[in-house]
Protein backbone atom coordinates (compact mmCIF):
# COMPACT_ATOMS: atom_id res chain seq x y z
CA UNK A 1 0.00 0.00 0.00
CA UNK A 2 1.45 3.01 -1.12
CA UNK A 3 0.47 6.24 0.45
CA UNK A 4 0.26 9.03 -1.96
CA UNK A 5 0.66 12.78 -1.53
CA UNK A 6 -3.05 13.43 -1.36
CA UNK A 7 -3.29 11.31 1.73
CA UNK A 8 -0.45 13.22 3.40
CA UNK A 9 -1.96 16.52 2.40
CA UNK A 10 -5.25 15.43 3.96
CA UNK A 11 -3.48 14.29 7.14
CA UNK A 12 -1.59 17.60 7.30
CA UNK A 13 -4.83 19.48 6.83
CA UNK A 14 -6.58 17.54 9.57
CA UNK A 15 -3.62 18.08 11.90
CA UNK A 16 -3.57 21.77 11.06
CA UNK A 17 -7.30 22.06 11.71
CA UNK A 18 -6.86 20.13 14.97
CA UNK A 19 -4.11 22.49 16.11
CA UNK A 20 -6.24 25.48 15.09
CA UNK A 21 -9.19 24.12 17.04
CA UNK A 22 -6.98 23.16 19.97
CA UNK A 23 -5.51 26.67 20.13
CA UNK A 24 -9.06 28.07 19.88
CA UNK A 25 -8.25 30.14 16.83
CA UNK A 26 -11.89 30.17 15.58
CA UNK A 27 -13.00 31.54 18.97
CA UNK A 28 -10.29 34.19 18.86
CA UNK A 29 -11.27 35.10 15.31
CA UNK A 30 -14.94 35.25 16.30
CA UNK A 31 -14.04 37.27 19.38
CA UNK A 32 -11.94 39.67 17.30
CA UNK A 33 -14.72 39.97 14.72
CA UNK A 34 -17.29 40.54 17.48
CA UNK A 35 -15.06 43.17 19.11
CA UNK A 36 -14.57 44.85 15.77
CA UNK A 37 -18.32 44.75 15.03
CA UNK A 38 -19.02 46.20 18.49
CA UNK A 39 -16.43 48.92 17.93
CA UNK A 40 -17.99 49.77 14.54
CA UNK A 41 -21.47 49.76 16.12
CA UNK A 42 -20.20 52.09 18.90
CA UNK A 43 -18.61 54.39 16.35
CA UNK A 44 -21.83 54.44 14.31
CA UNK A 45 -23.84 55.26 17.44
CA UNK A 46 -21.40 58.03 18.33
CA UNK A 47 -21.50 59.36 14.77
CA UNK A 48 -25.33 59.30 14.89
CA UNK A 49 -25.28 61.21 18.20
CA UNK A 50 -22.78 63.73 16.82
CA UNK A 51 -24.92 64.19 13.71
CA UNK A 52 -28.02 64.78 15.86
CA UNK A 53 -26.10 67.27 18.01
CA UNK A 54 -24.83 69.00 14.89
CA UNK A 55 -28.37 69.23 13.51
CA UNK A 56 -29.60 70.61 16.85
CA UNK A 57 -26.80 73.18 16.91
CA UNK A 58 -27.48 74.08 13.28
CA UNK A 59 -31.19 74.56 14.03
CA UNK A 60 -30.28 76.70 17.06
CA UNK A 61 -27.94 78.90 15.02
CA UNK A 62 -30.50 79.25 12.24
CA UNK A 63 -33.11 80.30 14.81
CA UNK A 64 -30.67 82.77 16.37
CA UNK A 65 -29.81 84.13 12.91
CA UNK A 66 -33.49 84.63 12.13
CA UNK A 67 -34.00 86.33 15.49
CA UNK A 68 -30.99 88.57 14.86
CA UNK A 69 -32.27 89.45 11.38
CA UNK A 70 -35.71 90.20 12.81
CA UNK A 71 -34.20 92.33 15.56
CA UNK A 72 -32.04 94.17 13.03
CA UNK A 73 -35.11 94.88 10.90
CA UNK A 74 -36.94 96.19 13.99
CA UNK A 75 -33.98 98.41 14.86
CA UNK A 76 -33.84 99.75 11.31
CA UNK A 77 -37.59 100.41 11.30
CA UNK A 78 -37.34 102.17 14.68
CA UNK A 79 -34.41 104.24 13.43
CA UNK A 80 -36.35 105.26 10.30
CA UNK A 81 -39.35 106.20 12.43
CA UNK A 82 -37.18 108.18 14.84
CA UNK A 83 -35.46 109.94 11.94
CA UNK A 84 -38.84 110.89 10.48
CA UNK A 85 -40.01 112.20 13.87
CA UNK A 86 -36.80 114.17 14.37
CA UNK A 87 -37.03 115.55 10.84
CA UNK A 88 -40.64 116.65 11.42
CA UNK A 89 -39.67 118.25 14.73
CA UNK A 90 -36.75 120.04 13.09
CA UNK A 91 -39.04 121.35 10.32
CA UNK A 92 -41.58 122.52 12.91
CA UNK A 93 -38.90 124.24 15.01
CA UNK A 94 -37.45 125.88 11.91
CA UNK A 95 -40.91 127.09 10.89
CA UNK A 96 -41.54 128.47 14.40
CA UNK A 97 -38.13 130.15 14.39
CA UNK A 98 -38.80 131.78 11.01
CA UNK A 99 -42.23 132.91 12.20
CA UNK A 100 -40.73 134.42 15.39
CA UNK A 101 -38.00 136.16 13.43
CA UNK A 102 -40.55 137.46 10.91
CA UNK A 103 -42.76 138.74 13.72
CA UNK A 104 -39.75 140.39 15.39
CA UNK A 105 -38.73 142.02 12.10
CA UNK A 106 -42.29 143.23 11.47
CA UNK A 107 -42.43 144.56 15.04
CA UNK A 108 -39.13 146.42 14.55
CA UNK A 109 -40.41 147.85 11.25
CA UNK A 110 -43.62 148.98 12.96
CA UNK A 111 -41.59 150.56 15.76
CA UNK A 112 -39.34 152.29 13.24
CA UNK A 113 -42.39 153.58 11.35
CA UNK A 114 -43.94 154.83 14.60
CA UNK A 115 -40.67 156.47 15.58
CA UNK A 116 -40.33 158.12 12.16
CA UNK A 117 -43.93 159.33 12.31
CA UNK A 118 -43.33 160.64 15.82
CA UNK A 119 -40.15 162.40 14.66
CA UNK A 120 -42.01 163.97 11.72
CA UNK A 121 -44.85 165.13 13.97
CA UNK A 122 -42.35 166.50 16.47
CA UNK A 123 -40.53 168.38 13.69
CA UNK A 124 -43.87 169.69 12.39
CA UNK A 125 -44.80 170.91 15.86
CA UNK A 126 -41.43 172.61 16.27
CA UNK A 127 -41.79 174.32 12.89
CA UNK A 128 -45.33 175.39 13.71
CA UNK A 129 -44.23 176.74 17.09
CA UNK A 130 -41.33 178.53 15.46
CA UNK A 131 -43.64 180.02 12.85
CA UNK A 132 -46.07 181.08 15.54
CA UNK A 133 -43.25 182.70 17.50
CA UNK A 134 -42.15 184.58 14.42
CA UNK A 135 -45.67 185.80 13.77
CA UNK A 136 -46.28 186.79 17.32
CA UNK A 137 -42.83 188.28 17.87
CA UNK A 138 -42.84 190.34 14.74
CA UNK A 139 -46.47 191.21 14.94
CA UNK A 140 -46.53 190.79 11.28
CA UNK A 141 -49.86 191.25 9.68
CA UNK A 142 -51.37 190.90 6.27
CA UNK A 143 -49.49 189.53 3.32
CA UNK A 144 -46.25 188.92 5.22
CA UNK A 145 -48.05 186.78 7.80
CA UNK A 146 -49.76 184.78 5.03
CA UNK A 147 -46.38 184.27 3.35
CA UNK A 148 -44.78 182.96 6.59
CA UNK A 149 -47.75 180.65 7.32
CA UNK A 150 -47.74 179.25 3.77
CA UNK A 151 -43.98 178.61 3.85
CA UNK A 152 -44.30 176.94 7.27
CA UNK A 153 -47.13 174.72 5.99
CA UNK A 154 -45.05 173.80 2.92
CA UNK A 155 -42.10 172.99 5.16
CA UNK A 156 -44.29 170.78 7.40
CA UNK A 157 -45.68 168.98 4.30
CA UNK A 158 -42.17 168.41 2.96
CA UNK A 159 -41.16 166.96 6.34
CA UNK A 160 -44.18 164.60 6.33
CA UNK A 161 -43.36 163.29 2.84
Amino acid sequence: MEIDATFWATVALVLFLGVVVYLKVPGMLGKNLDERAEKIRTELDEARKLREEAQTILAEYQRKRKEAESEAEEIIAAAHHEAEVLSAQAREKTKEFVERRTAMAENKIAQAEAQALSDVKSAAVEIAVSAAETIVAGKVTGAAADKIIKSSIAEVKSQLN
